[in-house]
């Protein structure tokens, strides 16, 4: 094996990008966030009341936009917590030269809270949540949220009866509160672990105890996790349509943000070594190792999505179809054949071969490629109801894009949500080292070879 390393081959100070050296990516993306935020802000506050007609107008129509880029970009950062939290419980020893890397992946998730803030006010909730809309109506002020479940129960709306079965979980008091602790209570949670990473590297004596101490924090934060990615789907995305329900819908977004984490991660190193780092600590093995993880997750993520389907076409429940009925209307039929070859079979055969796996040049357009996918997947999500929702249903059903083209509100949403994504991502590079270099298992992780 060429690649080995000694402790005198670790830097005493770690390593860090040069000074300066993102200062421009960084004022490049975060003047187009900023601008990007004054125009979505405008839009999505321009004052349009819900009638679920074509007259919703733009605010309505960017709603949606607004949620499909937020939902995209905030699986990243929710990847890269699994991955880091999976590296702690597990005592991976490979995984801890790119651990920072996890680690600064993982702390974009807090910051995603400022993205989120719109979706906190009625005039952005009116459009996406019948079910809020509805409870509003039935119950009128806050303080009657308390009777909601026997208000239902009298009511005689069509679907009340199953807005009263769900009173216990969609009530906006708990919806508000939920939306709160995913940022601030699993966000911190991150957080902690990184100032815990990060004092281990300042620390002339840093032994194991922090290692064991973020290993135990883990096993907690691990279902917490799980509790956060799940219910986190269920409150932005499958509650678009109240009347549908999943039981596998929190592994399905899950499997995504896993795979699509795994990717950025991969693209993340591939980048950073071409630029001259991490050449110490990382290898080929460790791409191979990353890829493998990578094909583990688009595997899974296929069996997962075809078994929800699968499921809900055999027991044939009204309910549960319409999920699928819509978005096997018109041209959305089309687009969810491309998910099954190109989100599935064509990467399978590329990441089953081993020395793909080891060389960047060809993971490289692979990550960009998945990333592709993964935002049609989540564009077949959140678009379709946008559709029911805010156009009169002609005789070909629903429109691939209601009220006229929505593509330019959609390209706005995803460049200002992307642009602020890769601002704090970038900026998490410039606070500390690489990768974690006082870690008393850093000489293994260099010396990988599987």
């Amino acid at each position: 094996m060429s690649h080995f390393i000694t402790s005198q081959d670790i830097p005493a100070d770690g390593e860090h990008i040069e000074k300066g050296k993102l200062s421009k990516p960084m004022m490049v993306s975060g003047v187009v966030a900023l601008i990007g935020l004054i125009v979505s802000a405008y839009l999505l506050f321009s004052g349009n009341e819900a009638t679920n007609t074509p007259q919703d107008g733009v605010a309505g129509r960017y709603a949606y936009s607004w949620l499909y880029a937020f939902a995209f970009f905030v699986s990243f950062p929710l990847g890269g917590a699994f991955w880091l939290l999976l590296h702690h419980v597990s005592n991976s020893g490979w995984g801890v030269a790119v651990r920072r890397l996890m680690e600064n992946l993982a702390c974009v998730f807090p910051w995603m809270g400022i993205l989120a803030i719109p979706f906190l006010f009625p005039e952005v909730q009116q459009h996406l949540f019948e079910w809020m809309n509805r409870h509003r109506e039935l119950l009128g002020s806050p303080s009657s949220y308390a009777n909601a479940k026997e208000v239902l129960h009298h009511s005689h709306g069509q679907f009340d009866h199953m807005l009263y079965a769900k009173t216990f979980y969609m009530n906006l008091p708990d919806w508000l509160g939920r939306m709160i602790a995913y940022f601030v209570v699993f966000g911190g949670s991150i957080l902690l672990l990184k100032k815990i990473s990060v004092a281990q590297d300042n620390d002339p004596n840093p032994g194991t105890e922090r290692l064991i101490l973020a290993r135990k924090l883990c096993a907690v934060i691990l279902p917490l996790f799980a509790l956060t990615v799940t219910f986190l789907a269920f409150d932005l995305l499958k509650a678009l349509d109240y009347k549908w329900f999943s039981t596998m819908y929190g592994v399905y977004f899950f499997a995504g943000c896993a795979l699509n984490g795994m990717a950025l991660l991969i693209l993340t190193s591939i980048v950073l070594r071409r630029a001259g780092y991490l050449q110490t600590v990382m290898s080929p093995e460790h791409h191979h190792i990353m890829g493998k993880l990578t094909f583990t997750f688009v595997v899974f993520w296929a069996y997962v999505t075809f078994s929800q389907f699968f499921l809900i076409w055999y027991a044939n429940i009204t309910e549960e179809t319409s999920y699928f009925l819509l978005r096997n209307t018109g041209n959305w039929n089309l687009a969810n054949i491309a998910l099954v070859f190109g989100h599935f079979a064509l990467p399978f055969l590329f990441l089953i071969r081993s020395d793909v796996k080891k060389k960047p040049g060809l993971m490289i357009p692979i990550t960009l490629y998945l990333f592709t996918l993964h935002a049609l997947d989540h564009y077949i999500i959140v678009a379709p109801e946008r559709g029911p929702s805010l156009t009169m249903h002609g005789a070909n059903g629903p429109s691939l894009y209601p009220n006229g083209s929505v593509i330019w509100l959609d390209i706005l949403a995803f460049v200002t949500v992307g642009a602020f994504f890769l601002f704090v991502y970038l900026r998490t590079f410039t606070k500390n080292s690489l990768y974690p270099h006082r870690d008393p298992r850093i000489l293994e992780s260099a010396n990988l070879y599987n």
